[in-house]
């Protein structure tokens, strides 16, 4: 059996994030508690920020969002564009890389953290709708 060279394993689904910047455990503690962080992302060919409350969940120490409005969403159009972005809650900012997720069985696996976080709004149900998923994207701490 051939050995896999680490170039491999960040080509291969499973791995490819397991080589990016991990949230240190209190900030994934922190996430797992609020209910909605608001991101801050920079429009293409604009000086003004713009910031949008969302929601999040973590997953297996990932943390992900979703565009609620699917792929119209102003703060998703904008993060396409630069993926670089701010992340605020409980009063703390964190400098992110949004990394769009492609990979079925985790964008499964966010549908039913989002299900399971927000099971008592009544919009949990359109986080998972078809026209979202591919929306989903996984948030690196820079």
């Amino acid at each position: 059996m051939a050995k896999q060279t680490r170039e491999d394993a960040e080509h291969t689904p499973r791995s490819r994030h397991h080589a990016a910047e991990k949230f240190d455990s209190k900030t994934l503690d922190a996430l797992r508690n609020v209910e909605e962080i608001r991101i801050v992302t920079t429009p293409p060919d604009a000086k003004k920020k713009h910031r949008a409350t969302i929601w999040m969940v973590v997953v297996d120490d990932d943390v992900f969002i979703r565009s609620f409005t699917g792929p119209k969403g102003k703060w998703y159009r904008n993060v396409l564009a630069n993926p670089e972005a701010d992340v605020e809650f409980d009063g703390k900012a964190i400098h992110v890389r949004a990394i769009p997720v492609k990979d079925r069985e985790t964008i499964e696996a966010v549908s039913r953290a989002y299900l399971e976080n927000y099971r008592d709004s009544p919009y949990a149900k359109d986080m998972v709708r078809d026209e979202v998923l591919p929306t989903t994207l996984r948030l690196e701490p820079r």
